[in-house]
């Protein structure tokens, strides 16, 4: 059946329309894509937008190149939806685990320095803050520390952030998740983390941290979340002729 779509969100539409079929295991590794000429039926579309959507699927590493060949899906690995980079609660649905929270601490509180230049608020400023523990069927998977400045933070003062998603709250609020910074480095548990996580103290543990704004670039939350280490994992296919969405750095010695 043919699906009519119209404007700019064509090749968004069609590009999820393929993700889908990825991550449904629809289309499994080594599958054909469908053809150009599919898709253009499929959607009442020009070849434009269908070429688009192919280009993104192939800038994320889900397809190869086809150079003149109709491209095939490639590796184990799948992108992740734009909800799930920066929701735990997203995340960890969308990989079949039920997510859990507990919530140590949610309340207004003097921002620090390094959270402080990201949202562009004075050092010491209020902000709003909170500290959970996310679980990923009933086992603890991480820490989570959120800052969000006031003006978005307000709406979950009174939220029952053990039993929802604070993003999909704010969102229903009016604030939008448009733009996401992330950075993944290595870090030891602190003694408080250690009894959250039931780990020993000084456990090596993944620090994913995000500087996240709007659509005009203007910030809305500043969270770092702890992972137990030998419970993630980084999985990413790259494609030649494409650039990487990730950069590798060097520290200095």
């Amino acid at each position: 059946m043919a699906v009519s779509l119209r404007g700019t969100q064509q090749h968004s539409k069609i590009a999820d329309y393929l993700r889908g079929l990825i991550r449904s295991k629809q289309l499994a590794p080594g599958d054909f894509l469908p053809s150009e000429a599919e898709l253009c039926e499929q959607f009442s579309s020009s070849r434009g937008p269908v070429r688009q959507a192919v280009a993104a699927l192939r800038s994320e590493g889900l397809i190869s190149s086809g150079r003149g060949r109709r491209s095939v899906v490639l590796g184990r690995f799948t992108s992740e939806s734009f909800d799930s980079i920066f929701s735990v609660t997203h995340w960890l649905r969308e990989r079949g685990f039920e997510p859990g929270a507990k919530t140590l601490w949610l309340a207004r509180c003097p921002a620090p320095k390094k959270v402080a230049n990201f949202l562009q608020v004075d050092e010491g400023a209020p902000v709003v803050f909170v500290h959970r523990v996310r679980s990923a069927n009933d086992f603890p998977i991480s820490i989570e520390r959120m800052y969000f400045p006031l003006e978005v933070g307000s709406h979950i003062l009174n939220f029952d952030a053990d039993n929802g998603s604070i993003h999909d709250h704010l969102s229903a609020k009016g604030v939008e998740f448009d733009n996401v910074n992330r950075e993944l480095s290595m870090a030891q548990a602190t003694e408080e983390d250690a009894r959250s996580l039931n780990i020993d103290t000084g456990t090596p543990l993944w620090r994913l941290h995000l500087d996240i704004s709007d659509h005009s670039g203007h910030p809305v939350e500043c969270t770092e979340i702890l992972y137990l280490s030998d419970r993630l994992t980084l999985g990413m296919t790259s494609v030649r002729g494409t650039t990487s969405p990730l950069e590798v750095k060097l520290s200095e010695g």
